[in-house]
Formats: C-alpha cells, structure tokens, sequence
C-alpha cells in the first residue's frame, strides 16, 4: 500500500506505543516544533497527518526520526510491515492478571480466607501481575522518563509500583509478614487494625486488571469504531474481465485496468471501477457505496460507480476512472482524512490532557503530604495518594472526541454521505437556512426536450441542430437535453469561438454564423401552450448576434420534481431549517416548483455570481446558511456558506467546493447528513461532559481518602469503555425514512 497522501507535500504516518491522549499531544508538539511542518496526531486512529512546506521539508524518514526521539514508533501505512496483534497482546496480559488478580482479592478483602501464612501466596501471586503483566505501563514510563515526559502510564506504573514495594517492605520489615496476620478491604481509604501494616497487593494485581481490562475493550471497541472504513476500502473488485482489441475477454487483476479500457460485468458481478455503459441495460444495486435501498435501471450511456453491484443483464462498460481516481477511492480518502482530524470541540480536551498527567502527579504529592501532616498516618497517605494517581488517568478526556468521530463519519460514508472533516460537525449545530439549486437537485436534473419552435428564418430542425451544436460543448443538465435531441436528429455542426456566458448561457460560431443560446431576453406570454410555465419545464432562446440580434426560435425542456424532495423539505422544517429555492430558471418555473415541494422563500433567474449574493445577504441578515447544489454555476456559492453540501451527481468542482458530499442523488441525504452530524457532536459533548465530571469528582473523593486505589482502577477503566461504548451507539443511527 502507498503511503496516505492528502496533498503533494502531506503524509500519513501509523504512529505505535501511544497508550493516552497526552501521548498524540507530545508528539504533536514535537513536529510542529520542526520548520515547515504542520502536524495532527490523532489518538483514536494512531495515526498523524503530516504537512510540510517551504524548501526545508525533513522528507518522511526525518518525520519519523522525530516521532522516535520522542519515544514512539512511526511508519508509513503498509501491508508489508508485520505489526503485533495488539488485542492478542492485550488479551494475554489481562488473562493473567486475572487468573492471579482474582485470588489476591479474594484473599487480602475476606477474613475467612486468609488461611496461615495467605500473604506470602499473596505476594506470590501477585508478583508475576505487577511485573510481567504490567510490563506495557513500566516500558512506557521508562521510556518517558528517558525523554523528561511523563504519560497516564507513568501514573499507572508509579501507582502499582508504589503499591507492590510498600506491601513487599512491609510483609519483609513490619509485622504484616507475620503468620496469622489478617486484614479487610474497604472502599475507602481506613487505618489498620491494631498495630498491623496494611499491605496492599489487592491494589498491584487488581488495578493492573482492570486497566488491562479497559484497554483491551477500548481496543476492541476502536477496531469495531473502524470497521465502516475498512469495509469501504475493501469493497473493490480484485479483478476484471477485460475485452482485448479482438473481442477477447481476459480476466485481469485490477490493478491493470486502464482508462479507455472495456470491460464486461455479468449478472451478480461487481462493477470494477467508475465507467460508462457502451453496451446492454441492466439494474444496479448501489446500496453499498450510496445507501440505496431500490437499484437503479442503467443502459447506454448511462455513468455507473466502481463496487456496485449488476444485478440482472450483461454489461459492456469503458472505463473513465482508476485507482484513486474512482468515487470510491476519493470517498475513502475523505472519510480517512475527517477521521484523522481534529474538531474544535477537542482543542479545549488536547490542552487539558498536554499538562494533565504533571498536575495529577503534583495532586498525588500534594495528598500525600497533606494527609501526613493531618494524620500521621505513613499507609493512609500512601492510599490515598496512589487513588489519585490511578483515578485521574486522562484516557476518557483522549477518547471523547476521536472516537465519535470515528464511528460518525463511518456510519456516514456507509449511507452515502461523506463528511470532508470534523470542523463540519460545529457548523451543522448551527446553520437555520438552507439553500437549496433547484436543477439536479431538487428536480431530477434528467431533462429532455419537449418542443421547438423556430421564429425567425430557420426551420424547426435548424433551430435543433444549431442549439445542439451550441450546447454540446456545455456540461449544464438542460444543454445535455438538447445536445441528446440533436445528436438523435441528425449530425450536429461542429461550432467555433465557443464562449461561456455565466448565467446567461453560451454563444458560438456555427456554419459561419455567430449564434446565443440561453434565457429568454423577455418574459414568454403565449398562454402556456406548451406547458413551459408548469413546474419542471423551462424554456430558452436561440438567437443569431450580429448588427442585431434576431430571435430564432425557442426550446422548451422538461425536468420532474424528485419523488423524495417534498419529503426532504419538511424533514428540514423539523431540524429547525428554513429552505429557499435558488435558481437561474425563470421566475414562473421556480414558483411552481418551489410550490409543489413546500417551499415559500424563491430567488429565480439568479445569475452565478448572484448566487453568492443571495447567500451573503441571508448571512448579513443573521442567519448561518448551508447551500445544496450540484454544478459548476454552484460552486461559489457553496464555498461562501457556512457549509457547502454537494450531490454527487454533481460536478467535481462542486464537489471540491463542498463540506459534505451526498453520494446519493436524493436530497433526503442532505437531511440524514445534518441529522447524523447533529447526533455526532451530540454524542461527542456528552462523552467530553463525562469525562471532565468524571475527573472533577473523582480526584478531589479520591484526595479526600474516601476511595481505595483497587476501586479507582475500576473507576478509570470503566470511563473510558464507557465513552467509546456510547461513541458506537452512532453505528445504529439508521436513515430518515
């Protein structure tokens, strides 16, 4: 596999041995230290998305000697490099902390049990769990004290070290090794009985467990929370029968498919890549990359996308995109890059987990000293602090956000709606407007033309074929609609000095003659013979340009209100969004499409640059604004709103120009886009909301000697499966129906 890039000078980078949120801080901080570099390490992925600039760029060798000095390993995404299984790993560790945890509990908090001599089993139980199963918290603080860092493992490793050399101490030099010896467990942080030692091998085996326990689950869970992604990138063809210049099918690997080649996919076979129907019609099930739940009839000429699934007829299809140029590949590379990312809600998060762990270990001092001077008690201060330390490790606080995200832009790109980055997810809480481009995507966008009438001194197919020659060089849905009748007609002239007139419509040279097509220069009046003031009809006009210009006839197209779009319209109603129609179709065109959907706000016969007008008066006038479109004309309008929605139907430069892409071709995507985003920052607050109150509680009881370090293990591990737990709730978020 090739290294992730997001532009010509960025990389992704698999970054291991990260265990915390302050881990993906420090080395964050590290490589935005280095010239040129800007950097985001994420903790959920484990992985960091590297930007150089300048002349002074270190390469990704460099990069990664940075991430190493600091402690880490990196290394570009490859099938080649042999990592561990890091559940297996986990797995192994924890069945031994419990296998021997479980005894040592048993023992150190039932009297009954503590048979002659039960401390010395203790320990010897104990020992293999506070060393060789703890091992991963030891290294990493080793390694952090070599480099002057500190992790939630140095909390970890401190507090069961601490706990496991007090208890050997004590079984060696107090009365606590003697036989007889008996002790019992509370929830709190008690004096002993007597003059007898407390020791607390309960707290070196049972802490090691359960922490153990919540890593192995917070990686189960972040495996599952990556799940949606994987499946996407695995749902490429891995081979493909290609037809060779004899007519010859050959089965290749797709790796060799090439633009321009054809190739044939039978019934129950997987479209291999991004093409165009050149032969046979069929039925396409698209539910797996768009969220379609109905297949879509295709034929000749119709475009089809890679990784769906033929259903019924033969097909010979060329191929227009490959490798990493297909939809699939481009909606994968936008879902890896907005799992990878930061949104703002996690900045406050990032600073507090960057100073969080030297805090917790001054706290953990802090206590100590204090509950000396009070009581005088050397063991109860020793509890108490090593609560604190154990309790306060920041692994929710790092969870919170990635994990959300992760699951949430997952679940999005399984319905057909991909969210370009995690900054989007504050702007749909916000936005109360939304501005809908009425052709391609409230109507169907599928036009075709439904008369011709000649006025001047050309006739009917004249007046055709001239449009058609005008319009073939345009990508707008009502010049495909011509250029299609036209070509059905006859041969088409070939035009020169072709011109693009922004809104207005285009002009050429044809058979010597300069000719425009475009928006009628007056209002029609002619009682609506031809329906071209119904909803979905429009009406243009060609004219020839010279001294004067001379009207020649006028084209009416037909287009259809999309089954779902009224539908869509009230769903945006019940999120707390006004809709307004925006177009360049004429006024009576708009009003009575903008009427059969529900809408009452219309702006027609709305210039391009018009469009963006519109959009920033909404602004000025208090409202946050999203925009919906699906074609070049829409495309500044979609980057001036405070977030851009595309169909993806659309052109690229819409789709380039948008926050939120809707691989469906149905505007009830847009409404399941802003719900499931809506419901991502949602879930991400609450985590965050849990994870600061978890800690603001839990320190100060825990400071305040009201609980036992083995119950703040259990605390701390069940935080953190508990935000990655509510995180994968968002894989349930099902579409509007």
């Amino acid at each position: 596999m090739k290294p992730v890039l997001t532009s010509p000078d960025s990389v992704t980078l698999d970054v291991t041995g990260m265990t915390c949120a302050a881990c993906a801080s420090r080395i964050e901080r590290k490589l935005n230290k280095l010239d040129g570099v800007v950097a985001s390490v994420n903790y959920a992925t484990e992985q960091a998305r590297v930007e150089q600039h300048g002349e002074g760029a270190i390469g990704v060798d460099g990069l990664i000697a940075t991430i190493e000095s600091t402690g880490y390993g990196a290394h570009l995404p490859s099938d080649d490099v042999e990592q561990p299984d890091r559940l297996a790993y986990l797995r192994r560790r924890l069945i031994v902390s419990i296998v021997l945890g479980v005894p040592v509990l048993v023992l150190s908090m039932i009297p009954a049990a503590q048979f002659d001599g039960w401390q010395w089993v203790a320990l010897a139980l104990a020992t293999p769990v506070a060393t060789w199963a703890a091992w991963p918290f030891h290294r990493s603080m080793a390694l952090n004290v070599r480099h002057g860092q500190a992790t939630m493992d140095t909390l970890i490793s401190v507090g069961v070290g601490a706990a496991y050399i007090w208890s050997l101490w004590a079984l060696l030099f107090t009365s606590a090794g003697e036989i007889g010896m008996s002790m019992s467990m509370s929830m709190d942080v008690r004096p002993a009985a007597g003059d007898q030692h407390h020791i607390y091998l309960e707290v070196a085996s049972t802490v090691v467990a359960f922490i153990l326990a919540g890593r192995y689950f917070e990686a189960s869970a972040k495996r599952r929370a990556g799940d949606a992604l994987r499946a996407l990138l695995d749902l490429g063809a891995k081979d493909v029968a290609v037809i060779d210049g004899a007519g010859v099918e050959r089965r290749v690997p797709i790796e060799q498919l090439h633009v321009g080649d054809r190739f044939v996919v039978r019934p129950g076979e997987q479209i291999a890549t991004d093409g165009r129907v050149v032969d046979g019609a069929s039925a396409v099930d698209r539910s797996l990359v768009t969220g379609e739940s109905m297949p879509v009839e295709v034929g000749v000429g119709d475009d089809v996308i890679g990784a769906t699934i033929n259903a019924d007829g033969r097909l010979v299809i060329e191929a227009l995109r490959v490798g990493s140029e297909t939809q699939l590949a481009q909606m994968a590379q936008m879902v890896e890059a907005a799992q990878s990312g930061k949104a703002p809600v996690q900045r406050l998060a990032d600073r507090v987990a960057a100073v969080f762990v030297p805090i917790v270990i001054g706290l953990a001092l802090l206590t100590l000293a204090g509950w000396l001077i009070v009581t005088g008690d050397a063991e109860r201060s020793f509890s108490a602090a090593v609560a604190v330390l154990i309790i306060a490790c920041p692994c929710a606080l790092g969870l919170a956000t990635p994990t959300a995200l992760l699951v949430g832009t997952g679940r999005g790109a399984q319905m057909g709606v991909v969210i370009r980055g995690p900054e989007i997810l504050e702007n749909t809480r916000q936005v109360d407007t939304i501005v809908l481009d009425k052709t391609g995507t409230v109507t169907t966008g599928t036009m075709t033309l439904s008369a011709v009438r000649p006025m001047g001194d050309l006739t009917g197919p004249d007046v055709l074929r001239v449009a058609g020659a005008l319009e073939s060089a345009s990508e707008h849905p009502i010049a495909r609609a011509i250029t299609k009748a036209a070509d059905e007609a006859g041969p088409v002239a070939p035009v020169t000095d072709f011109r693009n007139l922004p809104g207005l419509g285009v002009r050429g040279t044809v058979d010597g003659r300069e000719y425009e097509i475009g928006r009628p220069s007056a209002p029609i009046d002619d009682g609506g013979s031809d329906g071209s003031d119904s909803p979905g009809r429009t009406v243009v006009e060609l004219r020839a340009v010279g001294d004067s210009t001379e009207l020649l006839g006028h084209l009416v197209v037909t287009d259809s209100v999309k089954p779902t779009s009224a539908a869509a319209i009230g769903h945006f109603r019940r999120l707390g969004l006004e809709p307004v129609l925006l177009t360049g179709d004429n006024i009576a065109t708009a009003r009575a499409v903008a009427a059969e959907v529900g809408i009452d706000q219309v702006h027609a016969e709305v210039l391009p640059a018009d469009k963006v007008d519109v959009v920033t008066e909404l602004q000025r006038a208090g409202k946050v604004v999203a925009m919906v479109g699906d074609g070049v004309n829409d495309s500044a309008a979609l980057v001036a709103a405070d977030l851009g929605i595309s169909m993806g139907s659309g052109t690229s430069a819409a789709i380039e120009a948008s926050d939120i892409t809707l691989v469906r071709d149905d505007l009830m995507a847009a409404v399941d886009a802003i719900a499931l985003s809506r419901r991502t920052l949602g879930t991400i607050k609450t985590n965050l909301f849990w994870a600061f109150a978890y800690n603001v509680v839990a320190i100060p009881l825990a400071m305040s000697g009201r609980l036992s370090p083995a119950i703040a293990g259990a605390a701390m591990a069940f935080s953190s499966v508990f935000v990655v737990s509510n995180s994968l709730r968002l894989k349930r978020f099902r579409p509007t129906p």
